[in-house]
């Protein structure tokens, strides 16, 4: 398709200057660019597909260089990236250095916060209003957030307190019926019904004062007046539960209808409290591939498209990665053990659980995004007997921090903690890196922490892990195994494998960068003539002091991590090291700077911390005295 208006839009102000039949196409033109990203990368794609008419019309009825748009979660930016200045740089998406695929302030000032974790829109717009009120800042308050971010606790928190504020704001709930794989829950079957429910624009305010005026004479007439009540709560379902939690309460609408959006949008925002737009739209829509499948293609592989523009090719990789590694230690665990069961939170695809789902379909419990309650409800199942596995990202087991302590380890409770995506996350960029989970979990007493250095680890740790009567961590990277011919060390609480012993230092690695260090003393070895040992330390808690602490004594050791350096598995070795007296002279820890690393390749921003082979060889050139020439 030729862009003919897209090329054109370098502010939300030139929409303006478009007809409707022009905005039309220029929402078909949104969807090409949409489509031309994902020809050549992985990328969100049918969550923005589902979004461009309602992007269009908030842009159209707001002025955002004013008045304030949270896209909650962000996922779905790209068709507002596109509206707001940045159509020629759109190419560089999701790459190092270019566009972010989230929210990002330092590429726009229509972009307020870098959100990438669901359900903190409603708090951050309330308090945006609250800050502009208190500063007399006339200006308009709007979120955008989606039915699978909706049951998400801190949600119903920001809505509890806006109820009571009285705030002027507005809250768009974009139901697709999905999350990343199809919502989950109560709240999701309260939703279906909203949908089949007629269009509710606050007529039970109307009826609530007509009923009562009704004049009530006798015990009949008591029981016919709460009949018809309850007829009305019927016919006006949609809205109930928002009506009553303050909020006023329209919809629902058809979130591809742009003049029917401008309508409502023009409405709801002359509208004074709290206010609720409910508007269902289609994941993918415009893209019938997208709309059959959304699930995956919510963040496809690369594909192309014939003349027609049907896909003619779907990139697909014949490589293994941790996750589905981890899953099918899982798969195995569950069969041996009828006590194991899996919980995650909206997040089956991602962690490669279909399987599990289908097969254990008892024991398989998806929470929706709602992580605080799936480790709370693990607590409980472990207290009952179970052996639960919390599956989930690293960096959204962040969000139930408090509950591990005390729910799981306060009680001392055997739920293991499957952390995928731990480290760099590629080109999600800062708001997934999952580069924190070793200084949040090595703090609680009764925690064990322990992470796969390749595949041959990570049946045999889970094994362990769910042998434990206590609380465990494992962390894993999003990336593909890969297998170091060795006899293979059974896998043994608090100890380390020593793979090889080196005259000159040794590389210690903890999970992920195990097969890197591999190739860099190889490398050291071969062109340098340094004899470098290696050392699987598996366990960052507890930790083999013997082990590690012993190789402090005979050369120069480096500890690698795919993790920040504060409170990471390379402070733990230097704390075990002032507890016990041993110099470390001679230790170097390398790990993430205390910065938050950007988007890009996995490889790209391992070799900019320096944790690359390179990089690896390049320090361990440094603390053998060698000059560096690499």
């Amino acid at each position: 398709m030729q862009m003919e208006y897209l090329p054109r839009i370098t502010s939300p102000k030139d929409l303006e200057k478009l007809t409707a039949s022009q905005l039309i196409r220029l929402a078909d033109e949104i969807r090409e660019a949409l489509c031309g990203v994902v020809s050549d990368r992985t990328a969100h794609f049918a969550s923005n597909l589902g979004v461009v008419e309602l992007c269009l019309a908030l842009h159209l009825e707001f002025d955002f260089s004013r008045d304030r748009l949270i896209w909650d979660t962000g996922h779905q930016i790209y068709p507002h990236k596109l509206i707001t200045g940045r159509f020629a740089s759109f190419p560089t998406i999701r790459q190092r250095g270019g566009l972010m695929g989230f929210p990002n302030p330092q590429e726009s000032n229509y972009d307020l916060f870098m959100t990438g974790h669901a359900g903190a829109s409603v708090s951050t717009v309330l308090g945006l209003k609250a800050g502009d009120d208190l500063a007399g800042e006339d200006r308009k308050s709007v979120a955008v957030i989606g039915d699978g971010a909706l049951p998400s606790g801190v949600v119903f928190e920001a809505m509890n307190n806006a109820a009571e504020l009285k705030k002027d704001m507005l809250v768009i709930l974009n139901d697709n019926k999905m999350g990343i794989c199809p919502r989950v829950g109560g709240l999701a079957q309260y939703l279906d019904k909203a949908r089949s429910a007629p269009m509710y624009d606050g007529l039970k305010r109307d009826i609530s004062r007509f009923l009562k005026s009704v004049p009530v004479v006798g015990e009949s007439a008591k029981q016919t007046l709460s009949q018809i009540k309850d007829a009305v709560k019927g016919m006006l379902h949609g809205g109930m539960l928002f009506e009553e939690m303050g909020f006023k309460y329209i919809g629902p609408i058809d979130g591809h209808d742009l003049p029917t959006l401008r309508k409502y949008l023009a409405m709801v925002k002359k509208m004074k409290g709290p206010v609720l737009l409910h508007v269902f739209t289609n994941k993918g829509h415009g893209f019938r591939p997208a709309c059959d499948d959304p699930v995956t293609f919510h963040a496809p592989p690369p594909f192309q498209r014939d003349a027609y523009g049907q896909i003619v090719q779907m990139k697909s990789t014949s490589s293994r990665a941790y996750t589905n590694a981890v899953s099918d230690a899982l798969y195995k665990s569950m069969e041996k053990d009828s006590r194991v069961c899996v919980l995650t939170a909206a997040m089956c695809e991602g962690n490669k659980l279909s399987r599990i789902r289908q097969d254990f379909s008892d024991r398989f419990f998806d929470t929706g995004i709602c992580e605080a309650h799936t480790v709370a409800f693990a607590g409980g199942m472990a207290k009952a007997g179970m052996r639960p596995v919390v599956d989930i990202y690293s960096t959204f087991l962040q969000r139930a921090f408090d509950h591990i302590f005390q729910e799981v380890c306060l009680q001392n409770l055997p739920v293991v903690f499957a952390m995928d995506r731990a480290g760099i996350a590629g080109p999600d960029g800062p708001t997934h890196h999952g580069v924190y989970d070793i200084s949040y979990t090595r703090i609680f007493p009764h925690m064990v922490c322990m992470a796969p250095g390749d595949e041959s680890d990570v049946s045999p740790m889970m094994d362990v892990a769910l042998s434990l009567d206590r609380p465990v961590a494992i962390r894993y990277p999003k990336a593909n195994v890969e297998t170091i011919p060795r006899t293979l060390t059974p896998v043994e609480l608090g100890k380390a494998e020593v793979i090889s012993e080196g005259q000159d230092g040794t590389l210690v690695a903890y999970g992920s960068l195990l097969t890197s260090c591999v190739k860099a003393a190889e490398i050291l070895r071969e062109e340098h003539g340094l004899d470098v040992g290696i050392i699987n330390a598996r366990f960052a808690k507890p930790l083999d002091e013997e082990c590690l602490l012993g190789v402090l004594e005979q050369g120069f050791v480096i500890t690698i991590e795919e993790h920040v350096l504060a409170g990471g598995f390379g402070s733990a070795v230097l704390e075990a090291a002032s507890q016990r007296g041993v110099s470390s002279d001679r230790l170097k820890i390398l790990a993430l700077p205390d910065r938050f690393v950007e988007h890009g390749e996995r490889d790209e921003l391992l070799a900019e911390c320096g944790l690359s082979v390179l990089g690896i060889v390049a320090t361990a050139l440094e603390m053998a005295g060698r000059e560096v020439e690499i």
